[in-house]
């Protein structure tokens, strides 16, 4: 097989980075976590702090058996897939092998394409930039909306309306506004109670 068939078969993914840290967002906050962050994303968030992600073919392929062996190399046993976005690949073998070693499994995703892999928990954080994949919706353990304008609040219950009964519901200001919408996000959660608050709490506490 070629290397663009190993990609697209999902034996081989283009990997930016993978790090061991703690997370820092949504259900899991708190939690040692070793990140597979994929490259390649087509969504286009303006503010997105990882812009550098974006270009899939910038990154080296790396088979799962070598990203697997990554994870293995700590000592915690959750992995947090993300990106770039990470559906744009089949993560069904990786995840499938993640398993077999033992891990928790999280995926951090816009739910831009198709649903794809074994996951335990799913934080969907959709952006108007590129509409989601309708597929996301009944697997969504988390919906995650980032709060960068104030039309972000009616977005937010839009997806709100589409997830399953169980999904969490989140609102997190975008960390270079936060200053202008925390308050504001405290104010809805307050009168909205089915909404909780999530904070990027690594950059408060500057964990890489």
């Amino acid at each position: 097989m070629t290397t663009q068939e190993l990609v697209a078969a999902g034996l081989q993914l283009p990997v930016m980075e993978a790090f061991y840290t703690i997370q820092g967002e949504g259900k899991y906050t708190g939690h040692p976590a070793y990140f597979i962050r994929l490259g390649g994303c087509d969504v286009g968030c303006v503010w997105c702090d990882v812009k550098e992600s974006w270009e899939a073919e910038k990154w080296p392929i790396i088979s799962i058996e070598e990203i697997v062996e990554g994870a293995l190399a700590y000592p915690g046993r959750l992995v947090v897939i993300t990106g770039g976005e990470p559906l744009m690949y089949n993560l069904g073998p990786l995840t499938q092998l993640l398993k077999e070693k033992g891990f928790t499994i999280n995926i951090e995703t816009s739910g831009a394409h198709p649903f794809s892999g074994e996951f335990d928990w799913v934080c969907f954080s959709p952006k108007k930039f590129k509409k989601p994949h309708p597929s996301i919706y009944e697997k969504a353990n988390e919906l995650k909306v980032v709060v960068f304008h104030p039309s972000d609040f009616d977005f937010a219950e839009t997806h709100a309306a589409l997830v399953n009964s169980a999904c969490e519901l989140r609102l997190q200001p975008e960390w270079s506004k936060a200053d202008r919408f925390t308050s504001e996000i405290i104010d809805y959660v307050k009168k909205h109670p089915n909404w909780k608050i999530s904070l990027q709490t690594h950059k408060f506490m500057d964990i890489p």
